[in-house]
């Protein structure tokens, strides 16, 4: 992946179950920001909507092995009704297949 390419600049729209299945990949991989999927599972509302934005590409200089990632901002829908924001890494080929959000206002 070129050093410079962009960033997506588009607001992804997920489940609870692809919000776990995201956090399990980032703790699995030892990806630097990431929540416990135990916590996730917990708290997360099982039919809530969830938001990604990427908000730089980062990379695990002394991991080689681990290819760059979105740094996104996280917008999580908890099971009280409440949001919270947090950060995940999520690989491109991950990011990339998720859902967009389908209106300007859903992503605000």
């Amino acid at each position: 992946m070129p050093i410079d390419q962009p960033l997506p600049r588009e607001v992804k729209v997920i489940d609870s179950a692809s919000l776990f299945r995201l956090e399990e990949r980032a703790y699995d991989l030892g990806l630097s920001q990431r929540l416990d999927p135990a916590w996730v599972q917990a708290h997360a509302a099982p039919d809530g909507a969830h938001y990604l934005w990427p908000a730089l590409w980062h990379c695990l200089a002394h991991r080689p092995d681990v290819p760059r990632q979105l740094r996104c901002e996280l917008l999580i829908t908890l099971r009280t009704g409440d949001r919270v924001v947090s950060m995940l890494d999520v690989l491109p080929d991950d990011f990339t297949p998720l859902p967009r959000v389908s209106s300007g206002e859903e992503g605000m």
